[in-house]
C-alpha cells in the first residue's frame, strides 16, 4: 500500500490534535503530580512519570514529524517508544 505525503489539512489537524492533548495531559499530569507532592506516595511519583512519559512523548513525536522534518514513520516510532515507557511507569505505579 502505497503513502502519499499529507496534505495541509493533515498538518492542522495534527497541531489541532496535539494542542489538545497537551492542555488534557498537562491537566493530568499537574494533578498526579500535585496528589504525588502532596502525599509523598511512591506509586503517585510513578503515576505522574508515566503520564509524563506519554505526554512527552506523542508531543515529541508531532514535533519531530512537523518541526524536524522527519518521516512521519520516525515520528509514530518516536512517540511509541515514549508511550510505551509512559505505560511501563503507569502499570507499574498500579501494581505497587
Amino acid at each position: 500500500m502505497a503513502h502519499t505525503t499529507a496534505g495541509p489539512e493533515f498538518a492542522i489537524a495534527l497541531f489541532v490534535v496535539k494542542g489538545l492533548m497537551l492542555i488534557a495531559g498537562g491537566t493530568v499530569l499537574y494533578y498526579a503530580t500535585k496528589a504525588y507532592r502532596r502525599t509523598g506516595d511512591e506509586s503517585l511519583g510513578y503515576l505522574a512519570a508515566g503520564f509524563g512519559l506519554v505526554l512527552f512523548g506523542s508531543l515529541l513525536g508531532g514535533t519531530a514529524y512537523e518541526l524536524l522534518g522527519t518521516t512521519l514513520a520516525l515520528g509514530v516510532v518516536i512517540e511509541s517508544v515514549f508511550i510505551l515507557f509512559g505505560f511501563v511507569c503507569i502499570a507499574y505505579s498500579l501494581k505497587r
